[in-house]
């Protein structure tokens, strides 16, 4: 089983849902990087539970513990290890589902894969295992601040209601200011309304999550197999609600003709940018200077109250069941810091792959 990523700057995530503990281990983070526990605290309590009515209601604190690598508040070049304790369980809900996988999760496929499968909550399958994608993301995302790097998610559609383009700034600033994470505030009160409407229905609802990097530099990526979209892709692919991945226009480049839609170079204040971005900030596998721009379909979390159909596989018949628990009706305000996170930790990888950050110590 795979729980590891990125060559030089890497994340070993470890622990399950209802397990005594969940985290990461981040391998390859320099020396003299000034970190402490409430750089990755805050962002674990943009992801963590119970925070607003369009989340799940377990409450969970969330608490990260550093347990190495780390000497006088700064990175010593060592395995810095983060650690939270899972303390709000309710296991008895999941006993059902030993021998009765539920519908669009990964249960089936993990029984018939490992035999020995913890179904409680999920177990590592379970989303509260990007906690350890959060720990390692929040390292990384200081990584890159050091390099005058900023990086963004926010939430651009729940269901069919579409947000309005906004600019980095704003979009910084406003999705502080409502619970779906939305920088278009018209939009999200109407996003709330629809994901209210779907809890109150024991269903949920699924929606799309975008991500903006700014201030990187051209050259980020190799040309062939270790290209940064197909990196970041990966990355992204691997959060489980994920079920698509675009960079810049993504599958629209299919509507259009080259004359439409090919970045022209142009030299703005004694600097090669391109007039537009359509590609994302990457072509032929690395980046070109300009905005890294990606969007991940986040599908309907699968738990929900209503009665669905599945099979019991010890009694090999068909069996109706009806969750029971505490779900997300929407995942995607929660999904904003772990897409963040992922691509924070794709691009300290190749800032350091790429020479642009020392691999061993910053101050050098």
């Amino acid at each position: 089983m795979s729980n590891s990523i990125g060559e030089k700057f890497r994340i070993t995530s470890f622990g399950t849902s209802h397990g005594k503990a969940v985290g990461a281990v981040v391998d390859g983070c320099p020396a003299n990087l000034e970190l402490s526990s409430e750089d990755i605290q805050k962002e674990l309590d943009k992801r963590k539970p119970g925070t607003s009515n369009v989340t799940t209601p377990r409450k969970e604190s969330d608490e990260v513990q550093i347990l190495s690598g780390i000497f006088e508040g700064k990175t010593d070049g060592t395995p810095i290890t983060g650690i939270v304790f899972n303390k709000n369980q309710h296991s008895k809900d999941y006993t059902m589902f030993k021998s009765t996988p539920r519908p669009s999760h990964g249960d089936f496929g993990w029984m018939s894969k490992y035999g020995n499968y913890d179904y409680n909550g999920g177990g590592r399958g379970s989303g509260r295992v990007t906690i350890g994608h959060v720990i390692g993301g929040a390292i990384a995302k200081k990584l890159l601040k050091t390099q005058g790097i900023e990086i963004i998610s926010h939430v651009t559609q729940i269901g069919n209601i579409k947000a309005e383009p906004q600019e980095f700034d704003i979009i910084k600033e406003n999705i502080e200011k409502n619970p779906v994470r939305c920088a278009d505030l018209k939009a999200a009160s109407e996003m709330e309304e629809l994901i209210l409407d779907k809890k109150s229905q024991g269903d949920s609802i699924g929606g799309i999550v975008e991500t903006i990097a700014i201030g990187l530099p051209a050259g980020l990526g190799e040309p062939v197999f270790e290209r940064l979209d197909g990196d970041l892709a990966r990355i992204l692919m691997n959060i489980g609600a994920v079920k698509g991945v675009e960079i810049g226009l993504g599958f629209d480049v299919a509507t259009h003709s080259a004359s439409e839609i090919n970045d022209e170079y142009q030299i703005e204040n004694g600097m090669i940018t391109t007039k537009t971005n359509n590609s994302g900030g990457i072509i032929g596998g690395m980046s070109n200077g300009m905005p890294i721009i990606s969007r991940i379909a986040i599908k309907p979390t699968p738990s929900i109250s209503k009665c669905q159909n599945s099979v019991n596989l010890n009694k090999k018949e068909n069996e109706k069941i009806e969750i029971k628990g505490r779900h997300d009706p929407c995942i995607c305000p929660r999904v904003t810091v772990v897409a963040e996170s992922s691509t924070a930790i794709v691009l300290a990888d190749h800032m350091i792959r790429s020479g642009f950050i020392h691999p061993a110590n910053l101050e050098l």
